[in-house]
Order: C-alpha cells, then sequence, then structure tokens
C-alpha cells in the first residue's frame, strides 16, 4: 500500500514527529567546583535543581501558560558526575492529561577528555498548568507518538499515572498487610539486634526564602526547595553511618503547597529505616510567613523520601536501627512498604530491553530444551532471600529482587495428593480453567509424553491489546523420595504459530510449578516466575499493592485441585 494509511487528522506523521519533538528542552551545564560537594561530585541538590528547570521549561513549551511542579519522582541514580565533566538534560512532555502533565527528564554526562558519553539518571516530574484568573485550564494532547521509543513512553506514562494515583490507597492496604506478615513471623522483628534509634539522626534546619531562591512565577523555585530537601535529609543518613553516604535513589518529591519570597521554611529529616546498604530518610517541610511564625502555625508543602547507600569501596552496611516512639514505628514500618511499591515502580519504569528470550524449538533440540527448561527452573526456585510480601489462608506470596531480575513465588497448601496436583497442573490446556490470565490455551505440538508446545492467550489489560505465549511445557516426576514434581515452562518459537495481529507476541524466560507431597492426602505447590516485560502487567498490581490477583488465582487454583481427587497411584522408581 503505496499511500493509503490512515491519517486521522490528515496530518503527516513526519510533521506530527517533529510537532512532538519541538516540547523537547535541552540544557548542558559544565561542572565546575562550585556545584560539587567536598568529594569533588556535583551536588545531588545542584543537579535536583538544573532538572526541575529543565523539566519546568518543557511543561510550558507544550502548554503555553505557567506550570508549576507537583512532584517529581523514580529518580534512579546511575553514575557520579564529576567536576570538570558536561552535564546534558534532556526533558520532553511524555502525555499530558486534563491539567496535568507527565514529563521524562533524561540525564547523561560526557567526560571531555575521553568523549565517553554516560547515563546519569532518569526521572518523571508531574507538572500542573496555572490559571489566570477564572479561566479553568484544559492542556492539549500530546500529537500520537511515530517512533516505538516514544510510543512506549506514551503508554506507560498513563500507567505511571495510573501507579501515582492508586498510590496512597495502596500505601494503605499494604500497610494492613505488615500488620499480618508480622503477626505470622515473617518479619523478625528488631529486639535480637544491637540497634540505634532512628531519633538520634533526626536533623532540623530553616532557610528564609529569599528573591534569588524565587521562581519566574515569584514562587519558591521548586528545585532549590528540593535542594534544601537533599542537604538536610544528607546530614540525617551520615549521622548514622558516621561517612558520607551517597544518594542513589528518590522515592517522590510531591509539592502539597507554595510559599513565596519572605517565608520561612523549616526542613525535618530523619531515616526511617535501614536495608542493608540503603537508608531511606523521610524529610517533612512547613513553611510560615512572618504571622505563621510569631503564633506557631506551620503549613506543610513539601515531603519526600531519599535512598542513600553507603560508600562501594567501604564495603560496609548501614548499623541496624530500631524506634522509640509511636512515630518512629510508624515511619520504621512505612518505610517497609514503600520499598516494596518502589520494587513494583522500579521495574515497570525501568523497561529495558531483554532481547529475544524465546528459541526456536524443534524435535532436534528437544532434549536439550527440555533439560534447560527443568534446571532453569529448579535453580530459580534454589534462590534465596525470598521476601514474603503478602499471606492469607493457604496462600503466601514472595518475591525476589537483585539488579538483574524480579522474580516471584507463590505457595499454596493443597489439599489433594502430590500425583493429582501435577497431573492437573501439567495438562496446560485446563488452565483457563481456574487462571483468570488464560482466555484460552491450545496444544500446538506433542514431542512425547513430557514435552509439549502451547499456544496460550491472554486477555487486554489497561486498555492494550492481549497478549500471547507460545509456551514448551517440560514435565518431570520425582527420582526419588522427597523430590519435587516439576512443571516448567520458557517460550519457544515454532513456525506452526507465527505472531498474530490482534495479540502482543510475549516471552517467558521461566516459570512453572514445584509440588512437594506432604501425606497421601496433602501437598505444596509453589509457582514460580522470573518476571519479563510481557508478564509484568499482570502482575505489577500485586507488586504495587493494589490487586490481589495472585492471591485470588491462587485460591482459585488451589479450589480446582482439591476437586475430583483421583485414587494415588503407586510409585516405583
Amino acid at each position: 500500500m503505496l499511500d493509503g494509511a490512515h491519517k486521522p487528522d490528515g496530518q503527516d506523521p513526519l510533521i506530527k514527529g517533529a510537532a512532538r519533538r519541538q516540547t523537547e528542552v535541552q540544557m548542558c551545564q559544565a561542572v565546575l567546583p562550585c556545584h560539587a560537594n567536598h568529594r569533588g561530585d556535583l551536588g545531588a541538590g545542584q543537579l535536583l535543581k538544573w532538572m526541575d528547570t529543565t523539566a519546568c521549561l518543557a511543561a510550558e513549551k507544550h502548554a503555553g501558560i505557567a506550570c508549576v511542579t507537583a512532584s517529581m519522582d523514580d529518580i534512579q541514580f546511575e553514575e557520579t558526575v564529576r567536576v570538570g565533566q558536561v552535564i546534558t538534560i534532556r526533558a520532553k512532555v511524555n502525555r499530558s492529561f486534563n491539567t496535568s502533565m507527565e514529563v521524562g527528564i533524561h540525564v547523561s554526562v560526557q567526560d571531555v577528555l575521553s568523549g565517553m558519553q554516560k547515563k546519569v539518571c532518569l526521572a518523571f516530574s508531574t507538572f500542573v498548568g496555572k490559571p489566570t484568573g477564572s479561566k479553568k485550564v484544559c492542556l492539549t494532547l500530546v500529537s500520537v507518538p511515530v517512533s516505538a521509543e516514544e510510543q512506549l513512553e506514551h503508554s506507560l506514562a498513563s500507567e505511571r499515572r495510573r501507579l501515582r494515583l492508586y498510590n496512597q490507597g495502596a500505601f494503605a492496604k499494604l500497610m494492613q498487610d505488615y500488620h499480618i506478615l508480622n503477626s505470622n513471623g515473617l518479619h523478625s522483628g528488631i529486639d535480637s539486634l544491637p540497634l540505634k534509634p532512628t531519633e538520634m539522626t533526626q536533623v532540623e534546619s530553616t532557610e528564609l526564602v529569599l528573591p534569588p531562591n524565587a521562581n519566574h512565577h515569584g514562587n519558591t523555585f521548586g528545585g532549590q526547595v528540593m535542594s534544601w530537601m537533599e542537604n538536610v535529609a544528607s546530614v540525617a543518613a551520615s549521622r548514622l553511618c558516621g561517612t558520607f553516604p551517597t544518594l542513589r535513589a528518590v522515592d517522590m518529591f510531591k509539592f502539597r503547597g507554595p510559599s513565596t519570597v519572605g517565608d520561612r521554611l523549616v526542613f525535618k529529616a530523619m531515616v526511617n529505616n535501614v536495608f542493608g546498604t540503603s537508608a531511606e530518610v523521610g524529610v517533612k517541610v512547613e513553611a510560615y510567613n512572618c504571622q505563621e511564625w510569631n503564633q506557631g502555625r506551620p503549613r506543610h508543602i513539601n515531603s519526600a523520601f531519599l535512598i542513600y547507600h553507603t560508600d562501594e569501596e567501604q564495603q560496609h552496611s548501614f548499623p541496624r536501627v530500631t524506634y522509640t516512639t509511636k512515630d518512629g514505628e510508624r515511619r520504621h514500618r512505612a518505610a517497609i512498604v514503600r520499598k516494596r511499591i518502589r520494587l513494583a515502580r522500579k521495574h515497570l519504569l525501568s523497561c529495558k530491553d531483554e532481547g529475544p528470550l524465546s528459541v526456536p524449538w524443534d524435535k532436534g533440540n528437544q532434549v536439550y530444551l527440555g533439560y534447560n527448561n527443568v534446571a532453569t527452573l529448579t535453580i530459580l526456585a534454589a534462590k534465596k532471600d525470598w521476601q514474603a510480601s503478602s499471606i492469607s489462608n493457604k496462600v503466601t506470596v514472595s518475591v525476589n529482587d537483585d539488579q538483574d531480575s524480579l522474580c516471584m513465588r507463590v505457595e499454596m497448601d493443597v489439599h489433594a495428593p502430590a500425583f493429582h496436583a501435577f497431573s492437573l497442573l501439567s495438562d496446560l490446556c485446563l488452565r483457563p480453567q481456574w487462571d483468570q490470565h488464560y482466555l484460552s490455551c491450545e496444544e500446538v505440538e506433542k514431542a512425547d509424553e513430557e514435552e509439549r508446545v502451547y499456544h496460550v492467550k491472554c486477555p487486554p489489560i489497561n486498555g492494550e491489546s492481549g497478549r500471547d505465549f507460545v509456551f514448551l511445557l517440560s514435565e518431570r516426576q520425582p527420582c526419588k523420595d522427597g523430590d519435587p514434581y516439576i512443571v516448567a515452562l520458557r517460550s519457544v518459537t515454532v513456525t506452526a504459530v507465527p505472531p498474530q495481529d490482534d495479540y502482543i507476541r510475549s516471552e517467558t524466560q521461566c516459570a512453572g510449578f514445584l509440588i512437594w507431597s506432604k501425606n497421601c492426602t496433602n501437598c505444596k505447590v509453589s509457582y514460580y516466575n522470573q518476571v519479563t516485560l510481557g508478564v509484568l502487567p499482570y502482575v505489577v498490581g500485586n507488586l504495587a499493592g493494589w490487586s490481589r490477583c495472585m492471591e485470588d488465582t491462587a485460591s482459585s487454583c488451589i479450589a480446582f485441585l482439591g476437586r475430583d481427587v483421583l485414587p494415588v497411584p503407586l510409585h516405583t522408581s
């Protein structure tokens, strides 16, 4: 087709792509000694100022009106910037809504001598249009993306907004879950270890907002507020570890209200909790005008949670902490919950290109792929440091997160013999009867009794098309008493099932079931999944805390396996 492509507005796609790129703003800064800390590294506060300025300019370029920062979140610092290097900050509106818009910020650093360029961080800011008079703000929608990268960012912006909107509800729900986990002993408590009270890290600092601290609207510059917040947070973290930790991530800077020239800003920071080599520091900002200052009536205008890491070269962790007050206990628990929410956001927002995960399948490599399938699942199940994220009747959901992968485990207590559960779970065509994420499943090819290829279709989610997978299923019975039954899954490619236009072909690297016999009438079933980009949309709600679909699916599985229990066959090795 030469010229019959559908153009909804009669505009050439290249013109629309050019219009989209016009909202991009770029800032270049040479890092000078006045921008650096005592170690010669670019101060995080200075970088946050530059990032906020660039993002604001991009937002105003799109909106055509004055804009103010509502929040800046999901900042992950990957590279340290030194004096003499050059910082490049690019900001672009990813998506606009009625009165707010998301601005993506990409920061890179270039070494002048070598010319080498590295990514420093990626962040997302939310800006709102500032109304003039009684006129309501209604932002222009961002033009339809052309490139695949822009389409991905446009789609994910909606999902990130959903995460922000659900954040408070998810936080409250996960706090309730934490009490359940704690009462079941899945969090070991804090009384058996030598601990330092978090109250000893408390920092308070007061700043007077002067004209140089104001933005072009007359309010206190958001980047300056973030810089002051980072300063007190850094002091609090250093009081705990006795050295100078490095800011590695920011959970969220949330602007609750404005402040102006002449206001007194009081910054309060304290370490909330420690997780090995990282510590979360909470910062609260209160504003006072002259009368409020005299009467002691603060306005809570900002809050943030910053994540610091100890110096990798020193190879030591933060001291363990405890709390001595009710508020300290609330902070301690809330930090654990926020860590779980950050886990979901991190994997949703990173979206690193995984490359092809499927391998071609045919009967010639069947033995090798079957062995690899089972071995990979066995290795995944042997991972340590699983952290329970929820527990309910007969179901425990755990996560294992490292730099390379995110894995999930669902443990189920089933009132059925192990062989019965194995015979049902190894027939993937039965799975739509209990798994809401399986629309349909058909057997494509059967190699032998232990290896089969299936085509699975999954429902649409978040307004996208449905997804489909082509799985190799490998099943194994125990070699000796005490070994589990194994049902392993991985993605493969077969010529009989090409990608379909109405489904997004997705992939799984490793998933499956391990089934242990408890006695002749009960067994333990553990489901594992090494989460990929294709699987992530179906589990992110569980990770972030607004959904219990995995628990519900597991309960459905338990009920399915408990029906029509087959007699236990005699098993001989």
